[in-house]
C-alpha cells in the first residue's frame, strides 16, 4: 500500500504516544490477549483525538469521493511529470542523496512497511457479508493471496535483508507510532469500522512520494518492486483506491445516522497523517551521524577486541572505542594519519579494505548496510554534490543490472514447458505445497486440523487466526490464505 494521503501537503508531527513501541510488538504477535485489545482501543481514542485537529481534504459529500480521487491522481501525475522532466535535463534526486541515504529510509520505514495491510485484517471476520468482501479482498491481495513473490510483508522483509537492513527493532519510538495504529485497528475492529475505513481510504491513494522512490531506487541499483507493486495495485481505476471508495460507499448506513457515520470515516482518514511520514524519514538522515551511531554501537564490542600495538595517533583502537562519545576524534585521527582519504574510491582508503571484502581484516564485523553508510561518506566529502550525482547516475540501474543478469539464462530456459506451475490447491481445496521448500509438513498439519472441523465457520475462523498481522507471511499463514481465498471465491493461485 502506499505510505498515505501526505503526497499533497506537508506532514505535521504531533508528540509520539511514549507506549507506542511497546504496543507494536504487543499487538504484533500471533494472537495478541485481551488485555492488549483492550489497550489498543485506548490507544486508538488517544490517537483519533489528535487527529481530528488536523485539516482533511476529503469532500464534504461523500458521494463526490469519486471526482476528489480523479483530481487527486490528475495532481499526483501532473507533479510526477513535472519531477520526470527535472532529472531529465539534469536536475538531481529529489530524495536520496546516496544509496546509502535510500537503504537508511528503508530501515526507518520498516516498522510501518512490515504491518503493511494489517489494518484491514479485523474484516476477515465478515466473510459472509457481502459490503465487505471489497475489503476483504483488498487484505487478500497485501497477502499476495497467499503467494510469498506477491505477499507485501514477505517482499519487504527480502528486501531489508538484501542489503543488511533488517536490524531495525531498537529504532526510536515515534518511528513506532503510525505501525501501532495499523495494528490497533487491526484488532479493535469490531469498535473502529468507520475509522478503519476511513483509514484505509488515505493509505490507498497514490501518492506522489511512492513514485519517486521507486524511481530512485531502481536508479541506486536497488531493488524498486515492493514499490511499484503498490503503484500498481492501488490505481485509481481497478486497484486499491477505486476499491477503497466503494468500501465507503457500500458500508454507509442506509437508515442510521450517515453523517456520523461519514465524520468517523473522515477521523480515520486523518490517522494516516500521525507519525513519521516518507518525507520526514529522509530529511532525517545524516550521513555522518549515522556513521558515527553505527561506529559507537560497534564499540561496546569492538573495545577489547583490539591489540595494544594498533595505535592511532599515540592511542590504542581500545582506548579510541572506550567512550562512544570518542567515535567522531577517532574517525578525524584516522583520516588525519591517511587511514581514510575522503572524497576519492574508498578503495584507496586503508580503514575502507580492513572492514570490505572476503580476505579483509574485519570480515563480517559491519552489515552490508553498515558498509554503504561508510562508503558513501568516504567518497562524498569534498566532491560537489553535481558531481556525485552525476557519478551514481552513470551506474547501471537495478532493472539493468537484471536484464544483464538474467539474458543469458532466459535463452538457456526458453525451451522449458510452462507446465512446472502447479496447482496450489488440492482436490479438496487445501493449498498445495512443495516439500523441497519446507511446506509439506505444515500443510499436512493444516489439512488435518480443517478436516476435523465440521462447519465453514470453523474452517473460516481456523484460517483467520494464521492470517493475522503476525503470521501472515510464515508459511503456514501464506497457506492460510491461499485456502481462505479460494473458500472466499477468489481466483485460483498457481
Amino acid at each position: 500500500m502506499s505510505h498515505s494521503a501526505q503526497s499533497v501537503q506537508p506532514l505535521r508531527q504531533p508528540a509520539p504516544t511514549p507506549a507506542a513501541r511497546q504496543l507494536y510488538f504487543d499487538l504484533a504477535n500471533d494472537q495478541p490477549d485481551a488485555d492488549d485489545i483492550v489497550r489498543a482501543s485506548a490507544f486508538l481514542q488517544e490517537q483519533l483525538t489528535v487527529a481530528r485537529t488536523l485539516d482533511s481534504d476529503l469532500p464534504r459529500d461523500m458521494h463526490d469521493l469519486a471526482t476528489w480521487m480523479t483530481e487527486r491522481t490528475d495532481a499526483v501525475g501532473r507533479q510526477y511529470q513535472h519531477y520526470l522532466a527535472g532529472r531529465k535535463n539534469g536536475g538531481a534526486r529529489a530524495f536520496f542523496t546516496s544509496k546509502a541515504h535510500a537503504l537508511y529510509f528503508l530501515k526507518m520505514a520498516a516498522p510501518t512497511k512490515l504491518v503493511d495491510g494489517a489494518w484491514l485484517y479485523g474484516t476477515l471476520q465478515q466473510w459472509h457479508d457481502a459490503d465487505f468482501q471489497t475489503l476483504i479482498r483488498i487484505y487478500l491481495e497485501e497477502l499476495g493471496d497467499g503467494l510469498p513473490e506477491k505477499n507485501h510483508v514477505v517482499l519487504y522483509k527480502k528486501l531489508l535483508a538484501a542489503h543488511g537492513c533488517d536490524q531495525w527493532q531498537g529504532l526510536a519510538d515515534d518511528h513506532f507510532l503510525q505501525g501501532a495504529i495499523q495494528l490497533a485497528l487491526a484488532h479493535a475492529a469490531d469498535d473502529f469500522v468507520p475509522e478503519l475505513i476511513g483509514f484505509n481510504l488515505g493509505y490507498e491513494q497514490l501518492p506522489l512520494h511512492l513514485l519517486i522512490t521507486a524511481y530512485e531506487l531502481n536508479e541506486l541499483g536497488i531493488d524498486p518492486y515492493y514499490f511499484t507493486l503498490h503503484i500498481t495495485v492501488d490505481n485509481a481505476t481497478t486497484g486499491h483506491a477505486k476499491n477503497a471508495m466503494q468500501g465507503v460507499l457500500q458500508l454507509a448506513p442506509r437508515v442510521g445516522d450517515t453523517a456520523a457515520f461519514y465524520q468517523r470515516v473522515a477521523d480515520g482518514y486523518r490517522l494516516n497523517e500521525l507519525g513519521l511520514g516518507t518525507r520526514a524519514l529522509i530529511a532525517s538522515f545524516d550521513v555522518e551521524q549515522e556513521l558515527f551511531d553505527i561506529l559507537a554501537d560497534k564499540s561496546t564490542v569492538g573495545k577489547n577486541m583490539h591489540s595494544d600495538y594498533c595505535r592511532v595517533a599515540g592511542r590504542t583502537v581500545n582506548d579510541w572505542l572506550a567512550d562512544p562519545a570518542q567515535i567522531p576524534a577517532f574517525m578525524a585521527a584516522l583520516e588525519q594519519a591517511g587511514w581514510i582519504k575522503r572524497g576519492i574510491d574508498p578503495e584507496q582508503s586503508r580503514f575502507w579494505r580492513l572492514i570490505h571484502g572476503e580476505r579483509a581484516d574485519m570480515f563480517g564485523v559491519f552489515s552490508s548496510y553498515e558498509q554503504q553508510v561508510l562508503r558513501d561518506w568516504i567518497a562524498a566529502a569534498p566532491v560537489s554534490a553535481g558531481a556525485t550525482a552525476q557519478r551514481q547516475l552513470r551506474a547501471p540501474t537495478f532493472r539493468a543490472q537484471q536484464r544483464i543478469a538474467h539474458s543469458g539464462a532466459a535463452l538457456r530456459d526458453e525451451s522449458r514447458p510452462s507446465s512446472v506451475l502447479r496447482p496450489v490447491l488440492r482436490d479438496h481445496g487445501a493449498a498445495g505445497a512443495n516439500d523441497s521448500e519446507g511446506f509439506g509438513a505444515d500443510l499436512r498439519l493444516l489439512e488435518d486440523r480443517l478436516a476435523a472441523l465440521d462447519s465453514k465457520d470453523a474452517v473460516m475462523r481456523t484460517l483467520r487466526m494464521l492470517m493475522s498481522p503476525g503470521t501472515h507471511h510464515t508459511a503456514a499463514g501464506l497457506m492460510a490464505t491461499r485456502i481462505f481465498s479460494r473458500l472466499l471465491g477468489g481466483p485460483a493461485t498457481i
